[in-house]
């Protein structure tokens, strides 16, 4: 018996000490995007940084610059849950300077999670500021237009969905007639309310691909539908339109990674400008 507990316990430590060793090994994704039958026009490269957690985060900034200096990145896209700790915050400016040296063409943009809003009032505006000294504008609700060799696109910041921040009206409110809509949100439940939301492409966070993700993420369960339409890491469409979910780059509660890895992505799209607000990109 005493032989049998050893054997168990000692494959139980080696179990977490593998999801652990996970936790260093992250995934460098390249998405390809392109609008069919339409004329592409445009290619817009985009660097995707999901759920930093930096309560529990092992890549480290050195690892973030090693991986991807030298790639070609026009848009660098935070779809929020940078940390839920004040003790955290001196931990993200390593990270936004390394986002700094990647020298994004067209800059940097953020939107919040669900454990960003965990923070009090002034420890969040503490983290938004930090986050706007390092050159990332914040979209709570709001959209702003850049311009790419002459093409609109409209960068729409959607707020955290499951805490009740998203307001699609606001976020939508000014938006122009015509140009490429892309999305920023953390949680992607929200293309469940976008059946007749104008948007060429969203970008989301969340689920972490489940985390401990063996057999199946069952603990996701009560983190929105789209858990049980198997929808919780990668590539997927929602009527007709596309949608990513980012497994994050950290990860929250242990800091361990079954089934699952930290995710960086790159993401090459190939637009088309849709002729109206009305017309939208499948």
């Amino acid at each position: 018996m005493y032989i049998l507990i050893v054997l168990l316990l000692s494959i139980a430590f080696f179990g977490i000490y593998k999801a652990y060793k996970n936790t260093h090994q992250f995934t460098l994704n390249r998405i390809k995007i392109n609008s069919p039958e339409r004329e592409t026009t445009s290619k817009l490269n985009i660097l995707h940084i999901s759920d930093m957690h930096l309560e529990n985060i092992s890549i480290t900034p050195e690892q973030l610059f090693e991986s991807l200096q030298g790639e070609p990145i026009d848009l660098i896209a935070l779809t929020g849950d940078f940390l839920d700790r004040k003790r955290s915050l001196s931990k993200l400016p390593q990270y936004l300077k390394v986002f700094q040296c990647l020298n994004p063409t067209y800059g940097t943009y953020a939107v919040f999670g669900n454990h960003d809003y965990v923070l009090n009032k002034d420890h969040f505006s503490t983290l938004e500021k930090t986050l706007r000294e390092h050159d990332c504008r914040t979209l709570r609700n709001e959209n702003n237009t850049i311009d790419i060799n002459g093409m609109s696109v409209n960068l729409i910041g959607i707020d955290n969905f499951g805490t009740g921040h998203s307001d699609l009206d606001k976020a939508y409110k000014n938006l122009p007639e015509t140009g490429f809509n892309l999305v920023l949100t953390h949680d992607p439940n929200v293309v469940l309310n976008m059946k007749e939301t104008p948007y060429d492409y969203l970008l989301s966070g969340h689920f972490h691909g489940g985390q401990i993700h063996w057999p199946k993420p069952y603990h996701l369960i009560k983190m929105g539908k789209l858990v049980r339409l198997n929808m919780v890491k990668g590539l997927h469409h929602m009527n007709g339109k596309p949608f990513y979910i980012s497994e994050g780059l950290g990860q929250t509660g242990f800091n361990i990674r079954v089934g699952s890895r930290p995710e960086i992505t790159l993401h090459e799209v190939n637009m088309k400008i849709a002729e109206s607000k009305n017309e939208v990109a499948s």
